[in-house]
């Protein structure tokens, strides 16, 4: 009786299931193909993309959007869409890292020695060690503040030298552009632009460029747009690492700024300036156009 009971209920529900097919105008044969397989290939193809598209976006850090990761996804050989990116991306949750702010006030100092501005915002620079742009930020630890100079080659946007310390002295300068001369070994004169912080019209900087071949640059007082690389890039290190963290010790500060700066920013993040190529790659073919000439 159990099975002569199971039998009838199942007819019962398969007379139920053509009623409800014949009503939608669907065939009960394509409704049984969907029970036996209810994800279609585009849906199957989708869970395969989100699972490349979530690494990609973990690797960056959760600061990438769809066009970065678009990107990454093409070098890697995927056929796809920068709009299916962005509509798997927003269906996960996964967002890319926006700015912030600046609290408004008043910034700039009075500087002891001025130099003229000969960059003029010209920031398009066709060859590397022609200009290098420098600034100093400051990072909040919980044993105080870690200050942070950088200097970059506008030709690429690569951070060339950088330095940090507890004080923001004019050796905090000087450091971070001996790493630069140290590293690149320019054999022409170059152009550094700054803005005109007391650090960078001290006798000790003046004295630096001179003995190095560098010629002195600054920005208008207080037209922070005049630097506007430079500001570019701490905007990003902040957005994107450091206001992401809460730094118990300067030493961990130094640490992640390091890896940000040389094992993200210059080696592996895309920018737009160089066709959405690193730092270091987009010099690596231009190194290479000239050997293949």
């Amino acid at each position: 009786m159990r099975l002569k009971y199971a039998f009838i209920k199942q007819q019962a529900a398969d007379y139920s299931i053509r009623r409800l097919c014949l009503a939608l105008k669907v065939h009960p044969s394509g409704y049984y193909a969907w029970l036996s397989e209810p994800q279609s290939v585009r849906a199957k193809d989708d869970q395969r993309l989100l699972g490349l598209i979530k690494h990609s976006w973990l690797e960056s850090g959760g600061i990438y959007g769809y066009r970065k990761i678009h990107d990454d996804l093409r070098e890697v050989g995927e056929d796809c869409g920068r709009h299916r990116v962005a509509r798997l991306m927003r269906l996960e949750g996964l967002r890319s890292q926006t700015g912030y702010r600046r609290r408004p006030g008043r910034y700039g100092g009075k500087p002891a020695v001025a130099s003229p501005n000969l960059l003029k915002r010209q920031f398009d620079v066709v060859e590397p060690n022609k200009v290098w742009v420098t600034d100093i930020t400051y990072i909040r630890t919980y044993e105080g503040w870690l200050y942070l100079a950088v200097v970059l080659d506008l030709f690429s946007r690569q951070v060339v030298g950088w330095s940090m310390k507890s004080q923001m002295t004019s050796d905090l300068a000087i450091d971070a552009l001996l790493m630069a001369v140290w590293k690149r070994k320019p054999k022409q004169e170059v152009m550094i632009h700054s803005d005109q912080g007391s650090q960078y019209s001290s006798s000790d900087w003046r004295s630096f460029l001179k003995a190095n071949n560098l010629v002195a640059s600054m920005s208008r007082r207080g037209n922070c747009h005049d630097n506007a690389v430079a500001e570019s890039f701490f905007q990003l290190l902040k957005r994107e690492r450091i206001k992401r963290k809460i730094y118990t010790t300067r030493q961990d500060a130094r640490s992640d700024v390091f890896d940000y700066i040389e094992m993200f920013y210059n080696s592996k993040r895309r920018h737009g300036f160089n066709n959405q190529l690193s730092p270091v790659e987009f010099e690596k073919r231009y190194a290479m156009s000239f050997q293949g000439v």
